[in-house]
């Protein structure tokens, strides 16, 4: 088939440069190569990019969508690319727009206990310095380090302290936004209260950029609590045991500030990583952590996992041997990781099921065998399932592909979510129909299309 271009790749770039003259445009193979995928996706970005744009101020951001909607090209939003549903892989003859360079701490108030940041401020630097004044950001994905807020917002990120503060639409004040037609919204307010027209600043939270580029971003902060924190581990025969104490320990009010569950190939995996001897406990680690150590509520604590038949309960108050087992569940990812070719999932179901979706996920690799290493957030019902297959072994193996649909429908006919934390993408968008239904799927291509008329933003994501 004949194709005649109005245009030369040569003259939109030179039309990109001058709409967006503070920006750092790349073009050559090289550079485009390397952000063809993010980190942690499935290597979706297999087309070839037209630019990839660090863009430095609002301004550069109008001119990348201007010369969007001029020559009808797509646009990718993206941050530090640590995606894990391909949400910010490349799109053929796309541009990505990057906001990593609009990277700073505008304001941090511990009067207001509040922060207002640019999309590019990673989480970690956020929290640190809210913590200079006596405050924190609750949201901690095990990104942490490296992921920015702009991506935790577009993606609505959980993390290990969901169980007890929230998940990042729960600190979300206030957007500033950029529609795809050119208009910079102001959203929301600096007040912990607001009531006033719709609440557009949540459609925003999680809508992964295919509504709108985020440029600023009001969050709650936290005061520190006050007390010593206890942090420990608990072992538990099995996951589905596991997730039943952890039910009760969520309606005991001790509000625990984490509950992370690891099963037994995640702990010998974690043991040939580090070299330590987790896995001779025989079943799942249950890590746990309390604001403050109240002995109260920790004896409370303790009760209710020895009913439950919990093994080698430790607890510590020292800082040094908290963060060794909290490095436990963040080095859980490159310990499993490194086991071969991964998927790693992120279904989320009432706390009461828990348990249920534990013995199915069990179940199903024994069934398919299928190497599956579970773990997740299990205080507020999300699991993580990573399916592992040999590296020599570079396409999906169909079994993975059938376990993956039958934990999804699982978890769906549990009253669940097939995306607790990790967002849609490109992985899971054909899933919509079916988690949503057909008239809130229409409804969102709706609303999709009235800021959006063109669908020139992160395209094939979210919803298509």
């Amino acid at each position: 088939m004949a194709y005649f271009p109005a245009y030369t790749d040569e003259e939109i770039i030179t039309f990109l440069k001058a709409q967006a003259p503070h920006a750092a445009i790349a073009t050559d193979k090289t550079t485009l190569a390397q952000h063809q995928s993010g980190q942690y996706g499935l290597g979706a970005g297999d087309s070839a990019l037209l630019a990839y744009v660090e863009v430095a101020d609002v301004a550069d951001i109008q001119g990348v969508l201007k010369t969007a909607r001029q020559f009808h090209l797509p646009v990718i939003p993206q941050t530090t690319a640590t995606s894990t549903v391909s949400g910010s892989d490349a799109l053929g003859h796309g541009i990505i727009l990057s906001t990593r360079r609009m990277n700073k701490i505008i304001d941090v108030s511990r009067e207001d206990q509040v922060a207002v940041v640019q999309p590019g401020v990673v989480n970690q630097d956020l929290d640190a310095a809210a913590r200079k004044v006596g405050m924190f950001y609750a949201p901690d994905p095990g990104s942490k380090a490296m992921s920015a807020i702009g991506g935790n917002v577009a993606t609505n990120a959980g993390g290990m302290s969901t169980v007890k503060y929230g998940a990042t639409w729960d600190a979300v004040l206030g957007l500033k936004v950029v529609l795809a037609d050119g208009r910079e919204l102001t959203l929301g307010h600096r007040t912990l209260k607001q009531a006033f027209g719709y609440n557009l600043t949540q459609l925003f939270v999680g809508s992964e950029g295919t509504l709108g580029i985020i440029t600023e971003i009001t969050v709650k902060l936290m005061p520190i609590p006050f007390g010593q924190p206890i942090t420990g581990v608990a072992y538990f025969p099995d996951m589905k045991t596991l997730g039943t104490a952890v039910t009760e320990v969520r309606a005991a009010g001790v509000y625990p500030a984490m509950l992370e569950a690891l099963d037994s190939a995640t702990l010998q995996a974690l043991d040939q990583y580090e070299g330590t001897n987790y896995a001779q406990n025989n079943g799942a680690m249950l890590i746990l952590r309390l604001d403050t150590g109240d002995q109260a509520i920790l004896q409370k604590l303790k009760a209710i996992l020895a009913q439950f038949g919990a093994q080698n309960l430790q607890v510590t108050s020292v800082p040094d041997e908290q963060a060794k087992l909290l490095k436990l569940r963040q080095d859980m990812l490159p310990a499993v990781f490194a086991n071969g070719n991964h998927v790693m999932e992120d279904m989320a179901v009432p706390l009461s099921k828990m348990a249920q979706m534990m013995a199915y996920i069990s179940e199903i690799a024994k069934k398919l065998d299928v190497q599956i290493y579970t773990a997740g957030h299990a205080g507020d019902g999300n699991v993580h399932p990573t399916l592992v297959w040999p590296k020599a072994q570079k396409e999906v193996p169909d079994k993975v592909v059938r376990a993956l649909r039958l934990m999804f429908r699982e978890a769906l006919r549990l009253g669940g979510t097939i995306s607790g934390e990790h967002a849609v993408g490109l992985l899971k968008n054909q899933w919509n129909n079916e988690e949503l239904g057909p008239d809130v799927d229409q409804l969102q291509h709706q609303i999709k299309s009235l800021l959006d008329p063109m669908h020139l933003l992160n395209p094939g994501r979210k919803i298509d």
